[in-house]
């Protein structure tokens, strides 16, 4: 892993994604005094300092002086605000590396406000909140204006950040970034739903509340963790468990009957032109 604990990281609008990005860091090692996180609730950033030790007293604008890298966690619809806000003020990120976890914003509209800058999207998913997160990493930074080395560079800083929270990927396009957040960013949810539709049907059966809750979480987690330590793919573990006209069997032929499949895929095509709707509002 990239040595982090050079450098100085200001996190502007520290919510409870930034929170677990930082948390990270320090469990990673990262002295807490190199992190600056700040929040328009004072409350919070008091919570974040007696947590994690790190710096919360300075405001937006010297956070943003006295860092190397500079990430955006503030909600898309104040981004445009708080940056004209803090350029305004003088702050100056032509020197800083900056990151963005806001959802929807291209990278043409921060550049815009705040120059040709070193620039990465970042497109993070609540599991980072529990160390397991999927994080989608896009580099916006103009190649003609800084070299080969300095991006990789960058991408390195990047990759250590967010691997302390999880696993990160590199994206080749923009674009990729909606299609990502179709399937990390929103998966929870996916996964939540199919969890709830169990439950539900576990209580019909007869299990309490308690006991079907405790069931499909369990059996959740169990075969994450069993996809997680084998070599097999996907479709070879549902083989595994699918005895040849056994009951489970009956269960995945109704799947397939009732076109999962197909169900899926087009969730997750609501999901990417959803995304792609929202990026132009």
């Amino acid at each position: 892993m990239t040595d982090l604990n050079s450098l100085t990281f200001a996190f502007i609008g520290a919510g409870n994604m930034s929170g677990a990005i930082l948390g990270g860091m320090v469990k990673g090692g990262v002295p807490a005094n190199n992190i600056i996180a700040t929040n328009r609730t004072v409350e919070k950033q008091k919570a974040l300092n007696e947590k994690f030790g790190v710096v919360t007293h300075l405001s937006n604008l010297d956070a943003v002086n006295s860092a190397d890298v500079v990430i955006l966690g503030v909600k898309p619809q104040m981004m445009e605000a708080t940056l004209n806000e803090l350029v305004s003020s003088g702050a100056d990120f032509s020197d800083k590396l900056v990151i963005t976890v806001a959802a929807g914003l291209h990278v043409e509209k921060y550049t815009n406000i705040i120059g040709d800058v070193r620039f990465i999207r970042c497109m993070p998913n609540t599991p980072s909140l529990v160390g397991l997160g999927v994080s989608g990493l896009y580099v916006g930074t103009n190649p003609s204006t800084f070299n080969a080395e300095h991006i990789e560079n960058d991408k390195k800083i990047t990759s250590a950040m967010f691997d302390s929270v999880g696993i990160s990927v590199w994206l080749d396009q923009e674009s990729k970034i909606d299609d990502i957040a179709a399937v990390s960013g929103s998966g929870p949810a996916y996964f939540f739903l199919f969890m709830e539709c169990m439950m539900e049907k576990a209580k019909q059966l007869g299990f309490s509340q308690e006991d079907a809750n405790k069931i499909v979480m369990q059996t959740a987690l169990g075969s994450a963790q069993m996809a997680s330590k084998s070599d097999d793919s996907f479709e070879q573990l549902r083989i595994n468990v699918t005895s040849p006209g056994g009951s489970t069997a009956e269960a995945i032929k109704t799947f397939q009957q009732q076109k999962l499949d197909k169900t899926v895929a087009d969730a997750l095509d609501a999901a990417v032109a959803r995304a792609k709707e929202m990026s132009k509002l």
